[in-house]
């Protein structure tokens, strides 16, 4: 019979836009793979066959992004109980925090034992973060790991606070270069340069800003609208990829600066490669993030990045080497970066080429390499294999244990 894992993330479309690496693993190794989530919260766009065709098999449960949606996370809980329990899971891998708080906590509720990893794709408590979120964040990530057989994570910072928590007995962080970045997918084709953009209806002599993210606060979109507005050259288009609460209030803001002319919401893109490669430069102006695989995508591509220092862009950006490192909030740094790109062809040509190098090591056999590692170990703990700590060197740390 074969073993079974639950994958657990709060939105319907993450696994199939992050996590599919993992879910081929899995298979590999002989896992029937189940996964639950909130299917009514599509955040990314993905063939509902999928996963059938696949042979994943799929559970709705009311998972709620916010911690104060109490109804609903406390159903979800009693329902993932029961899918542990009825399915007799062996193995919980969660995403997302709230997947991973009734994750961990419906893994230690279940009867029979249960392995449960979590992959952190960015703490919300970090350097620079508010009181509140190492008051609440902080404290509730270091209980829970105590509820957890190994934490995965994506940047240094993250990898640092993690292996300073008491996980479950044996316990084990790891980092990983990210979900995995497809170089065959994302890489540089200057010959496609022309016909995308005569697709798009961008003129040759326009420098074209391409970013692509949820449109919420924490993106920081409006940084770079009135970046944009600072630079007197109009020969400047900016394509927005993606969707979110705050579109509304970013059109409005692009009427306001008179941008209407030079700015397109291109709503999600299933194929952003296309779009990379009708564009000159990438900006990621995001305040918070764990890695950011969109701006790695577009390096792959070729493009130089614009990006807001965080811990997560630190992990890839080299300031005046593949790009720009800019405060966050200081829209007069990203429109210097901006005109200074604009204002050099061969500048943009040479830290793209060092943009792909560095994607490079970002690409999806270097982090499988390190995932293989993890459910193989996973595996040979539920058979009763003693670990050989030589065997695993990929980033990785033991916890203290409790």
């Amino acid at each position: 019979m074969k073993e079974k894992v639950l994958i657990i993330t709060t939105i319907s479309g993450f696994l199939h836009q992050f996590e599919m690496n993992n879910v081929k693993l899995l298979q590999k190794a002989g896992y029937e793979v189940h996964y639950a989530s909130n299917f009514q919260v599509p955040v990314y766009t993905y063939d509902e066959t999928e996963y059938e065709s696949m042979g994943i098999v799929t559970h709705h449960v009311p998972i709620e992004k916010s911690p104060r949606s109490l109804k609903e996370n406390k159903e979800a809980f009693r329902q993932l109980v029961h899918i542990l329990e009825e399915e007799q899971i062996s193995l919980i891998h969660c995403h997302t925090p709230m997947g991973g708080v009734l994750g961990r906590l419906s893994g230690q509720r279940a009867a029979h034992n249960v392995k449960v990893i979590y992959t952190a794709h960015g703490f919300h408590f970090y350097k620079g973060a508010s009181w509140k979120n190492w008051l609440l964040y902080y404290q509730a990530e270091r209980w829970l790991a105590r509820k957890t057989d190994m934490i995965i994570t994506i940047n240094q910072e993250d990898f640092n606070y993690a292996s300073e928590f008491r996980l479950k007995t044996n316990g084990c962080v790891y980092k990983i270069p990210g979900v995995g970045l497809d170089l065959k997918r994302f890489f540089p084709i200057s010959e496609k340069r022309s016909v995308q953009r005569e697709k798009l209806k961008i003129a040759e002599n326009c420098f074209c800003i391409i970013t692509a993210a949820s449109l919420d606060v924490e993106k920081n979109h409006e940084t770079v609208l009135r970046a944009i507005s600072l630079i007197p050259d109009k020969r400047i288009c900016y394509l927005i990829c993606g969707d979110g609460p705050q579109r509304e209030y970013l059109e409005k803001l692009v009427r306001k600066l008179h941008l209407e002319t030079q700015v397109y919401f291109m709503g999600f893109q299933e194929h952003m490669e296309e779009l990379l490669h009708a564009s000159d430069c990438f900006v990621f102006p995001s305040l918070r993030e764990g890695l950011g695989m969109a701006a790695l995508e577009a390096m792959a591509c070729g493009l130089p990045v614009i990006a807001a220092g965080n811990r997560g862009t630190r992990e890839y950006m080299k300031n005046g080497e593949n790009g720009f490192l800019c405060e966050g909030e200081d829209a007069g740094q990203f429109a210097r970066a901006i005109e200074t790109l604009k204002a050099d062809r061969m500048l943009c040509q040479r830290m793209g080429a060092v943009g792909r190098q560095t994607a490079e090591q970002f690409g999806t056999a270097k982090t499988e390499v390190i995932m293989s590692q993890v459910y193989q170990r996973i595996q040979g703990e539920m058979k009763g294999y003693e670990w050989n700590r030589n065997q695993y060197h990929h980033g990785s740390v033991q916890s203290k244990g409790i």
